[in-house]
């Protein structure tokens, strides 16, 4: 995770660095599956910059050989071959739109699935270091700027590039000596782009940090919003709100306001020397060394080659932003996954046993690797021994969880199923062996059917209500309005306490694990739901592997043994008798908590 850490501070500089476009380039990975479309794109957009530049051709013939000469048949061919090009045009621009926007949302849909993909398989280590909102808003915001990007700035900036160059092109051709008047603003040109683009580059990046940080505090408040409210701090809460928009909003106008002066610099440069060619050829004309469709010609091709340039400025200010969403993308693309398969995993035996052990493990969370929570931590459990894991609060019993399940790597030490190191199996392989119920039971916004499902998504429907039966979770889910179909709304709001731990428990009976971890959750219950899921727990526990975190002595009691851990090590194993006669801390421990139910 600390490789993981110092990638993302990386990133974060590197950002602050960069002023060019390369990050762009990565996105080709994603346009090569559709060459088709993009050919088609490709094909429609340089027809349609061929038939805007042929129209100056036939504005030169219209004059020259129409007007000028009063011949009417001249000037009906000068028309036809105006429709025509018009036609031509139309159809073009429709090829490039449709294929282009196809291909941009083809593109971000690719593009946001693989991150999603990503960063769902990295261990809960990263989020220890990284907001849910900052991702929620990569996979949101700057998938939409790539989208746009793709769909609209490219596919202009390439246009304006074959307008720009094939307009000089015509130009030298028409008339040279008032070409070389035009090159001599380009270098008024490029300076402004390169020099006002990097501060465009830079603004942009940031207001897109600033969008993520809106999208962070949305996510975090309304996901509490019940502490919210209970705490009365929805004031709070909205000035901080408040706050990190105006931030945004400020960012947002800073880039806004540099992109803006961009495009007003190169405009009025460019504009100002069609100005001055206007003058000049004005004169030549009234010399004779200039037609009048000449004049009318360059006249056009040298508005096209500004607009191209004026446009190229704007441009330059959306692909900069895009440039930064994708290197935000990618950044997240390139965050190593912790916890990875091997390269050649082993089987996980076909019959497992359920045999787990902890050796000399010592464990210090990404977030503070200093302090270690387990230190020459030992703990083995047999095939079907219920252990249950009890001390204070921070000694390590929910750490011994995060290791079994694999969600975190031991830095010294080893974990073992049957023998055999973790670390040697494919982590999705090995997850499917063990059943975890934690204390406060993660329920989805779907319906009691899908939520019990998700342990076994190919479970048949008589499969899932009989795991909810063995559950007494039947009795509440008959009772809703739909039934096993009724939408529980997020994260279970519909629900008590003792309801949802009871569809958490009924989903561990229908993914029928060797080793099941159960953090207790019946501590915070009234009696009667206590009762109904103590009754699954028991269900639940029999011919298993159990390791539960204990919060009550009903629970101590039943347990084959006792593991008593402080400070990150096992300082006792035991019955409860056993462990009641030694004294010492788990006595303590025992004593609190009768003088509780006593009281």
């Amino acid at each position: 995770m600390e490789q993981a850490q110092a990638q993302l501070k990386g990133a974060v500089g590197e950002r602050a660095r960069s002023r060019n476009l390369r990050h762009l380039r990565r996105l080709a990975v994603y346009l090569a599956p559709y060459k088709a479309w993009l050919a088609a794109a490709l094909t429609g957009l340089v027809l349609a910059a061929a038939s805007v530049l042929s129209i100056g051709v036939g504005l030169r013939y219209l004059i020259d050989g129409g007007f000028a000469t009063g011949d009417p048949a001249a000037l009906d061919h000068a028309l036809y071959a105006m429709v025509i090009i018009i036609v031509v045009m139309a159809a073009a621009t429709f090829a490039r739109s449709y294929f282009v926007t196809l291909l941009g949302e083809r593109v971000v849909t690719d593009l946001r699935r693989d991150v999603y993909d990503h960063v769902v398989k990295l261990s809960p280590g990263f989020f220890e270091v990284t907001r849910t909102g900052e991702v929620i808003s990569r996979l949101t915001t700057d998938t939409s700027v790539i989208q746009t990007v793709i769909s609209a700035s490219v596919t202009q900036a390439l246009r304006n590039l074959i307008m720009l160059a094939g307009g000089l092109v015509l130009l030298v051709a028409t008339q040279p000596r008032l070409t070389a008047y035009i090159l001599l603003v380009v270098p008024l040109v490029v300076v402004p782009l390169v020099v006002i683009g990097r501060r465009v580059r830079q603004r942009s990046r940031s207001a897109q940090d600033r969008i993520a940080d809106v999208s962070g505090h949305a996510e975090e408040s309304l996901n509490a919003v019940r502490t919210v409210q209970g705490c009365a701090q929805e004031h709070r809460e909205s000035r901080r709100f408040g706050v990190a928009a105006e931030d945004a909003f400020h960012a947002a106008a800073g880039y806004i306001r540099a992109r803006a002066f961009l495009g007003a610099c190169i405009i009025t440069l460019v504009f100002g020397a069609i100005v001055v060619v206007l003058y000049l050829g004005g004169h030549d004309v009234l010399a004779g060394r200039l037609t009048a469709g000449e004049l009318s010609a360059f006249v056009f091709y040298a508005t096209i080659v500004a607009s191209a340039a004026g446009g190229l400025s704007e441009i330059f200010g959306d692909l900069q932003r895009a440039a930064g969403a994708t290197e935000r993308l990618f950044d997240l693309l390139d965050t190593p996954a912790d916890i990875a398969p091997p390269r050649e995993p082993e089987p996980v035996p076909a019959i497992p046993q359920g045999r787990v052990a902890l050796e000399r493990v010592r464990f210090a969370y990404p977030s503070q690797p200093n302090i270690a929570v387990l230190d020459g931590f030992d703990l083995e459990v047999a095939a079907g021994e219920t252990v249950a894991l009890v001390g204070p609060s921070g000694a390590g019993k929910s750490t011994v969880f995060q290791l079994l399940m694999r969600f975190y790597d031991a830095q010294e030490g080893r974990v073992r199923l049957d023998g055999v190191d973790v670390r040697a199996f494919d982590p999705a392989v090995y997850r499917g062996l063990i059943g975890f119920v934690p204390q406060e039971p993660v329920i989805f916004s779907q319906n009691a059917l899908e939520n019990i499902r998700y342990a076994r998504p190919d479970a048949a429907d008589a499969e899932v209500e009989a795991a909810a039966d063995a559950a007494h979770a039947t009795e509440f889910i008959t009772r809703l309005p739909q039934g096993f179909a009724t939408f529980l709304g997020e994260k279970g709001v519909r629900l008590s306490g003792g309801q949802r731990q009871r569809i958490a428990i009924a989903r561990a009976l229908l993914r029928d694990p060797r080793v099941l971890l159960l953090d207790e959750a019946t501590s915070s219950l009234d009696a009667e739901s206590e009762r109904l899921v103590q009754q699954a727990i028991d269900r639940l526990t029999r011919g298993r592997t159990c390791l539960v975190i204990a919060h009550r002595l009903a629970t101590v009691l039943k347990a084959d043994r006792i593991c008593v851990l402080d400070e990150g090590r096992l300082v006792a194993s035991g019955t409860h008798d056993q462990l009641i006669a030694r004294g010492g801390l788990y006595a303590r421990l025992a004593a609190l908590q009768f003088e509780a139910d006593a009281a």
